[in-house]
């Protein structure tokens, strides 16, 4: 089986990427983690996904790559800031973890989760949906490289199957 964050960790520093920006999120808690650990990346914690839109566009002014990870209901908050993307032409590298797709145990969580792909698309993203791990790192290859020599939002979302499905007391156990 693919260690697919450690494969996304090492996509993220083949890419020249230095800035990790991350509302916390069980689905990327060990790619959290690493990323943390790495003394070569900058990890900035967001009280709000859109934040995150802002922290891409000073990293890119001040020369840095950035990447942000966000789960599917966190593309919600961030719908106007998406429209500075479009309009100020810099690169924006999101990772979604997906909720809301099969198996998923809290209804909350359905509507965002189904209307996260045309909604990034509306937005004028490039949206790649990824249902295998091993999917994953050659998907945030070709991204990444869509989003620094383009100028383009790129979003990669990662399926619920990937990341798994859990129940209300899996969730308050982590």
């Amino acid at each position: 089986m693919s260690d697919w964050p450690l494969e996304a960790h090492r996509a993220f520093r083949q890419a020249g990427v230095s800035l990790v920006g991350y509302v916390p999120d069980a689905g990327h808690k060990r790619l959290i983690e690493l990323c943390h650990a790495d003394t070569a990346l900058k990890t900035v914690r967001l009280t709000t996904e859109e934040e995150g839109i802002g922290l891409a566009a000073g990293g890119w002014l001040g020369g840095a790559r950035s990447v942000l990870l966000m789960q599917s209901s966190g593309v919600g908050n961030c719908i106007n800031a998406l429209g500075m993307v479009r309009e100020c032409r810099f690169p924006l590298l999101l990772l979604v973890t997906m909720r809301g797709e099969f198996g998923e145990f809290n209804p909350w969580q359905v509507p965002m989760g189904q209307a996260t792909p045309a909604v990034l698309e509306a937005m004028g993203a490039v949206v790649h949906k990824i249902d295998a791990a091993d999917e994953i790192a050659p998907a945030l290859t070709a991204a990444a490289r869509l989003a620094f020599d383009s100028y383009a939002a790129v979003a990669v979302l990662i399926s619920q199957r990937v990341i798994g499905i859990k129940s209300f007391q899996e969730q308050a156990a982590q």
